[in-house]
C-alpha cells in the first residue's frame, strides 16, 4: 500500500511539472492573477479510496484488533482510578496526591487527538500508525521503572500523549471491517461499545494483579496488551486515505493555545474536588489561565479562512444541541463510572468484592451495544435513546434506596440496567454528528472530534467533579442533621455509646476515656450514614435528570410527528419518525 501511495505521489509530481501549452501562451499578468486566485481558493478534498472487498475472517480480525486497541488504551486510563486507594500505599501518598496521576494523563490526552488527525491526513496512515504504537509501547515500558510518585506523574503525562492516537486507530480498524452503508450503524455501535469495555475489565483484573506485584503487575499487563496491538498494526493494514496538505503554520500556535487551555481545565476539574474548589489558590489560577488561552485561541481562529477549529460551526444551533445531549449522557453515565464506585469504597468494599458485579456490567454493556446496533439498522433509531434513558432513570432510582447494608448483590440488576442503557445512548448521536461533519467536508471531522473529546473527556471530568462535590455537600448537610439528634441525655444514645465502648473495656479502665472511645466510634457510624444518604441523594438526582431528559425526548419525538400533520404536509410525517 505504501508503494501505491508513493507511485501516486510520483505521478502527481510529474503532472505538476508538465507545462500546459495553453497557459504558457497566456498573458503573464493574467497568469499571475490566476495563480494567486488558485492558491487562495480552497482545495477540494481528495476522493476517498475504494475499500477492497474483504473476506469475513479478515473483517472479524479488524474488529478484534480495534477492540483490542480500545481495551489497551482504556486500561491505561482506568487502572489508576480503579486502584486510587490501593496506590496510596504503593507511593505513600494521600488520595489528592495520587489523583495527580489521572490529571497528568488527561491533560495531554484531551487535545492530542486533534493534532494527530491532521498529522495523519498529511503524512499518511501507515507511518502514523506504526510510529504511534511504538511510542505507546515505549511509554508503557517506562511505567515499569517508576519508583516514586513524582516519576509516576511524569510517565503518566507521557502515557497520555502516547495513548491519544490508539483510540483513533481503534475507530479506524473497526470501521474498516464494514462497507460504507454499515459504517455509521454497525461500525459505530461496535466501536463505541469498545470504549466502554476497559472500565469494568480494569476493576475485574486489578485485585489479582495487585496481589502479585502491585503497580508493576498492573503495567506489565498493559505492556503485554500494547505489544499485542503492535503486532496487529504491522500485520493488519487498513485502507490508506489519500494524503493532503492540511497543516498550516498558524495551526501550530492555535493548537498550543488550545492544548494549554484545555489541559489546565482538565487538571482543575480532576483535582478540584480533592483540594476543594475555593480553598486552593492555584485551582483558580489554572481556571484563569485556561480561559485566557482559549480566548486568545478564539481571537486567532475566527478571522482565519482555513481555521484549525471552525468555532462558528462548532457553536451553531445544531451542534450546541449535540453538545447538550452528550453532556447529559456524561452526567447520567457517571452514576456507574464514578458515583457507584465511590459508594462501594465508602462502604469499605474493595475491587475483589465487586468482580461479579463488573462481570455482569461487562455483559450488559455488550448486550446493550448489540441491541443498539440492531436498532440502528432500522428506522427507529430514536428508540435507542428512549430505552437508554428509561433504563438509566429506573436503575438510578433503584440505587437511591440503598443503605449501609447494601452489597453488590443488591445492585446487580440496577447496574446492569444502567450499563445496558449507557451502551445504547452514544452510537446514534455519534453517527448523526459524523454524518453532518462529512457532509460539509473532511476538514470538519476535526471540529466534530473536538466536540466529542470536549464532551466525553472534559465533560466526564466536569460531571465527576460536580457529582463528587454534590456528595460532599449533601454529606455535610445530613451529618449536621444527624448530629443534632445525638445527645448523651437520650437513653438510646447512651446505650449505643456503651455498647460500642464495650469492646475496649478490657484494655481501657478509665471511664472518661472509654466513653470518648465510644463517642468516636459512634461519630464514625454517623459519618457513614451521612455518606449513604448523600449518595442516595446523588442517585436520585441522576434519576430525575434522566427522567426529565426522557420527557423532553418524548415531547420532541411527538412534535416531529404532529408538526407535519398540522402544517398540511402529511407525507413528511413518516419520514419524521426515522
Amino acid at each position: 500500500m505504501s508503494t501505491i501511495v508513493s507511485q501516486n505521489d510520483d505521478d502527481d509530481a510529474r503532472l505538476e511539472k508538465a507545462p500546459d501549452p495553453v497557459i504558457t501562451q497566456a498573458d503573464p499578468a493574467a497568469m499571475r492573477q490566476e495563480d494567486v486566485a488558485a492558491a487562495q481558493a480552497p482545495q477540494p478534498a481528495p476522493a476517498a479510496p475504494v475499500q477492497p472487498e474483504r473476506p469475513l475472517w479478515l473483517r472479524l480480525c479488524f474488529i478484534f484488533a480495534g477492540l483490542c486497541f480500545f481495551i489497551t488504551q482504556g486500561l491505561g486510563m482506568n487502572l489508576v482510578m480503579a486502584n486510587i486507594y490501593q496506590l496510596q500505599g504503593e507511593f505513600s501518598a494521600t488520595v489528592a496526591e495520587v489523583a495527580w496521576l489521572s490529571a497528568a494523563y488527561m491533560a495531554p490526552y484531551a487535545t492530542f487527538s486533534i493534532a494527530l488527525f491532521k498529522v495523519r491526513a498529511q503524512y499518511g496512515l501507515r507511518p502514523f500508525a506504526e510510529l504511534s504504537i511504538v511510542a505507546f509501547v515505549i511509554a508503557n515500558c517506562l511505567n515499569l521503572f517508576v519508583t516514586d510518585l513524582h516519576s509516576a506523574i511524569v510517565i503518566r503525562f507521557i502515557s497520555g500523549m502516547a495513548a491519544a492516537p490508539i483510540s483513533s486507530l481503534g475507530f479506524l480498524y473497526i470501521l474498516e471491517a464494514f462497507p460504507p452503508a454499515r459504517k455509521f450503524s454497525l461500525g459505530f455501535s461496535i466501536a463505541l461499545t469498545g470504549t466502554l469495555l476497559s472500565a469494568p475489565i480494569a476493576r475485574m483484573v486489578s485485585p489479582s494483579l495487585l496481589a502479585i506485584d502491585g503497580w508493576n503487575a498492573l503495567y506489565s499487563m498493559e505492556v503485554g496488551f500494547a505489544l499485542i496491538s503492535l503486532a496487529m498494526i504491522y500485520v493488519l493494514k487498513v485502507t490508506p486515505p489519500p494524503r493532503a496538505k492540511v497543516i498550516e503554520r498558524m495551526d501550530i500556535l492555535s493548537y498550543l493555545l488550545f492544548a494549554g487551555g484545555l489541559g489546565c481545565l482538565a487538571v482543575m476539574l480532576t483535582l478540584g474536588r480533592f483540594y476543594w474548589w475555593f480553598e486552593t489558590w492555584w485551582l483558580g489560577a489554572l481556571l484563569a489561565t485556561s480561559i485566557a488561552l482559549l480566548t486568545l485561541m478564539a481571537f486567532i481562529e475566527l478571522p482565519r479562512k482555513n481555521p484549525l477549529l471552525d468555532l462558528r460551526w462548532i457553536f451553531s444551533r445544531t451542534n450546541l444541541h449535540a453538545i447538550a445531549v452528550l453532556l447529559v449522557y456524561r452526567g447520567i453515565s457517571s452514576e456507574q463510572s464514578s458515583t457507584a464506585v465511590s459508594f462501594y469504597q465508602q462502604l469499605g468494599l474493595l475491587n475483589d468484592q465487586t468482580i461479579t458485579l463488573y462481570a455482569l456490567v461487562l455483559l450488559a454493556t455488550v448486550l446493550g451495544g448489540a441491541a443498539c446496533a440492531w436498532l440502528m439498522l432500522t428506522k427507529y433509531v430514536d428508540t435507542a435513546h428512549v430505552i437508554a434513558l428509561t433504563l438509566i432513570a429506573a436503575g438510578s432510582f433503584m440505587d437511591s434506596q440503598s443503605s449501609n447494608l447494601t452489597r453488590p448483590e443488591q445492585m446487580y440488576l440496577s447496574q446492569m440496567m444502567i450499563a445496558f442503557g449507557a451502551a445504547m445512548f452514544l452510537p446514534p448521536v455519534m453517527a448523526k454528528g459524523f454524518g453532518a461533519a462529512l457532509a460539509r467536508g473532511a476538514p470538519y471531522l476535526v471540529n466534530f472530534i473536538t466536540i466529542f473529546l470536549f464532551t466525553q473527556i472534559t465533560g466526564s471530568m466536569l460531571m465527576t467533579g460536580l457529582l463528587g462535590s454534590f456528595v460532599t455537600l449533601r454529606e455535610k448537610f445530613h451529618s449536621n442533621v444527624l448530629v443534632e439528634n445525638i445527645l448523651l441525655t437520650n437513653p438510646l444514645v447512651a446505650q449505643r455509646v456503651s455498647q460500642l465502648s464495650g469492646a475496649y473495656s478490657h484494655v481501657i479502665t478509665d471511664p472518661a476515656l472509654l466513653r470518648a472511645e465510644g463517642l468516636a466510634l459512634l461519630g464514625q457510624q454517623v459519618s457513614r450514614e451521612a455518606y449513604v444518604l448523600a449518595y442516595n441523594d446523588t442517585f436520585l438526582l441522576i434519576s430525575v435528570v434522566s427522567a426529565l431528559a426522557l420527557a423532553f425526548l418524548l415531547i420532541h419525538l411527538a412534535w416531529r410527528r404532529i408538526w407535519p400533520l398540522l402544517s398540511g404536509n402529511a407525507d413528511a410525517a413518516p419520514a419524521a419518525q426515522s
